[in-house]
């Protein structure tokens, strides 16, 4: 037994979590995100945690990571210069991509970017037809002109993705060989090793998006991979965006696997949360500095979308469709908002007031932060309004320039004509409604009720907006896990290792061989073995689960149906088909058992399972005393003589009546009037309704 170590970087912090595997004790570090270098942040706060908590080096078993690399590269579009090598005819399958768009009326909406400029996208004479066979010979002296374009336009990678290399990828794998021979500087990326699926756009698209951040991603862990090991600390794991770790190697192949993986590990947190106190249906609600995120888990299952796109109006976003780069990759399903601690106020033109997109950062912060920040900032307001302690946060360790705060709040009030605290008030209310916006999202526009849901609340600034959020939702309780302010970091550690793969058999489930369906599985078992072998999960922790993509004929989407493990038979696939005709009439209300079925895609998740965690317990012992207190404000009450109490005081079954506020070292809790919040055994803060 030793202590499981997770880090994940944030827009404003970056978060360190120590976990005890013998005791369940959890110990936390934050420290500001090194933007220039996430490199310095990170190796600041694995400093700080094992020195302040006592842990040396080689008493960490294992030491997983989150990270925002791809994401951003994405974002601030500084990824490598990228090359697109495809069959001729498909030069621009990037830039036609589908007809969904973000406003089907605005005819003046400008176009998704493209990674690729077409200057450097590549066509070469080959062609494989729609059954797998070779219609056009590929053509090797256009792959001797396109190697020396490459080598003209000094390009750093290149992605290369032929028309149904799915079926058959001896052009694509022979192109890939030759490239890799007469460039070795160049990574390249074949859309046979990084997603062998039907769709050519999202396949072509994933691809691209790989060789786009390859370079970026492997400079980033080699260096921290490299520094972890100068600090004496185990091989590194990455945090996957489908919720399980996977090996460096890994990430490497696959880069667009780790998109979102901070936010998904938040959500892996909650889902252990719940299944420790048996809530099965919860809404996760994760607001940082920068976003708020937010997800449901229904009968204690987490939702997993295998589309989604990066980068979108500026932002990433799973519902906005065709703004972004799509990647068919398997990702927690996420509602995000810019919303965050971070998120600036400003007056438009026409002199309503706003809060966000934009966000102050890490650098230079909010006002309140004493950093040179002169926007006024949600932060700012929760200073202002009394909600965040006035004179220090993070124990005292960052201090807090009311001031400034009530300056840089000063700058949209009077333009409104209001007053500072009148102002602060308005710019809560907005955030608060922006990220009410995203919960009804993912609860209410998927069919759920949040009334029927606990609403679990962390981030920096989570627990501070939750109980406003909650009551506009009319969800009864809310859930405040110990270490919120960490608890993605949290999130990292607890999550298993696990690997998605895919491959296209397409055909009729009544006309295929079984044979060949226990032949792709089996060469996917194999790869997904060695995988879990690799990261050194034992034989008796490793699972395979099998599902494949599942349609009627001329149907264009598919459903995703659960494949029994064992040998495959007729009675395999025909048991198969009839899961599908059940799940199609659960999804859509309606099925045709007539209808002839086709498979489309196989899929194996492998899981390598780690030993549970169990977050440890918090003794009981006398009530604690009250602490101090403070001007806080609230809508029922306008500003209020507040008591303010330390959780790290609390015990078992304490009851706290609001108005209140709770402190921590790593967040704060907001409990408003008419609210009631009780510690339970688990050290979980429980608020509900009087």
């Amino acid at each position: 037994m030793g202590w499981r170590v997770g880090v994940d970087i944030g827009g404003t912090f970056t978060d360190v979590a120590l976990i005890d595997e013998e005791t369940g004790s959890i110990g936390i570090a934050k420290v500001p995100t090194t933007t220039r270098d996430f490199t310095e942040g990170v190796t600041s706060g694995l400093r700080e945690g094992l020195a302040r908590y006592g842990v040396p080096p080689a008493a960490v078993s294992r030491l997983s990571h989150a990270t925002t690399v791809v994401t951003n590269a994405l974002l601030e579009k500084n990824g490598a210069k990228t090359g697109f090598v495809t069959t001729r005819g498909f030069r621009d399958v990037l830039e036609l991509r589908r007809s969904s768009r973000t406003d089907l009326y605005d005819l003046f909406q400008d176009a998704p970017a493209v990674l690729v400029p077409r200057r450097w996208r590549y066509e070469i004479a080959e062609r494989i037809d729609a059954q797998g066979k070779v219609a056009v010979p590929l053509d090797e002296g256009d792959v001797d002109a396109v190697i020396a374009a490459i080598r003209e336009a000094g390009l750093d990678t290149v992605a290369v993705s032929f028309l149904f290399s799915f079926l058959n990828d001896a052009h694509e794998r022979r192109v890939g060989e030759r490239l890799r021979q007469a460039l070795p500087g160049v990574g390249v990326y074949l859309s046979c090793e990084v997603l062998p699926e039907i769709r050519e756009f999202e396949r072509a698209s994933t691809t691209a998006v790989c060789a786009y951040v390859g370079p970026l991603l492997t400079r980033y862990l080699d260096r921290l991979q490299g520094t972890m090991s100068d600090l004496g600390l185990p091989r590194l794991l990455v945090m996957g965006s489908s919720g399980g770790m996977f090996d460096v190697a890994e990430a490497l192949r696959m880069p667009a696997m780790t998109v979102e993986s901070g936010p998904a590990a938040g959500v892996i947190a909650a889902a252990l949360v719940g299944k420790e106190l048996e809530l099965p249906d919860l809404i996760s609600f994760d607001m940082g500095g920068t976003t708020a995120k937010a997800s449901l888990i229904a009968g204690g299952e987490i939702a997993v979308t295998a589309e989604y796109e990066v980068g979108g109006a500026g932002h990433s976003k799973r519902w906005l469709h065709g703004t972004g780069h799509p990647i068919r990759v398997p990702v927690i399903d996420l509602a995000e908002v810019s919303a965050g601690g971070g998120s600036i106020a400003w007056v438009d033109q026409g002199g309503a007031l706003k809060v966000g997109p934009k966000s102050a950062g890490a650098d230079p912060g909010p006002a309140a932060y004493g950093r040179g920040g002169m926007e006024a900032t949600v932060t700012d307001a929760d200073v202002v309004l009394g909600y965040l302690d006035r004179e220090a946060l993070l124990g005292g360790a960052l201090r807090i320039d009311l001031a400034a705060a009530e300056a840089a709040i000063r700058r949209v009030a009077d333009p409104l004509g209001l007053a500072i605290p009148e102002a602060a008030a308005r710019i809560v209310e907005i955030v608060n409604a922006n990220m009410a916006e995203a919960l009804r999202i993912v609860s209410i526009e998927r069919g759920r009720d949040p009334r029927e849901f606990a609403l679990i609340a962390f981030g920096g600034a989570g627990p501070v907006h939750a109980a406003a959020l909650a009551a506009d939702l009319l969800i009864p309780e809310i859930i405040v896990p110990p270490a919120p302010g960490a608890f993605s970091a949290i999130g990292v550690v607890a999550s298993d290792v696990k690997r998605d793969y895919s491959r296209t058999l397409y055909a009729d489930l009544a006309m295929l061989d079984p044979a060949r369906v226990a032949a792709v599985l089996a060469d996917m078992e194999a790869t997904a073995s060695d995988m879990l072998a690799a990261a050194g999960i034992p034989s008796e922790r490793r699972v395979l689960l099998r599902a494949a993509d599942v349609r009627y004929r001329r149907q264009a989407y598919e459903l995703t149906v659960p494949l029994a493990a064992g040998p495959m038979s007729r009675a395999s696939l025909d048991a198969l088909a009839s899961n599908f005709h059940e799940k199609h009439h659960q999804t859509y209300g309606h099925a045709t058992a007539v209808e002839a079925v086709e498979l489309v895609t196989l899929r194996l998740t492998a899981v390598g399972r780690l030993p549970g965690l169990q977050l440890g317990r918090l003794p009981g012992g006398a009530a604690p005393a009250r602490r101090r207190a403070r001007e806080v404000w609230f809508a029922e009450t306008g500003f209020a003589t507040t008591p303010v109490h330390q959780r790290d005081e609390l015990t078992v079954d304490h009851r706290l009546a609001g108005p209140a506020i709770l402190e921590a070292l790593d967040s704060t809790i907001v409990i408003p009037p008419g609210w009631i919040a009780c510690v339970d055994g688990g050290g979980y803060i429980r608020l509900r309704r009087r």
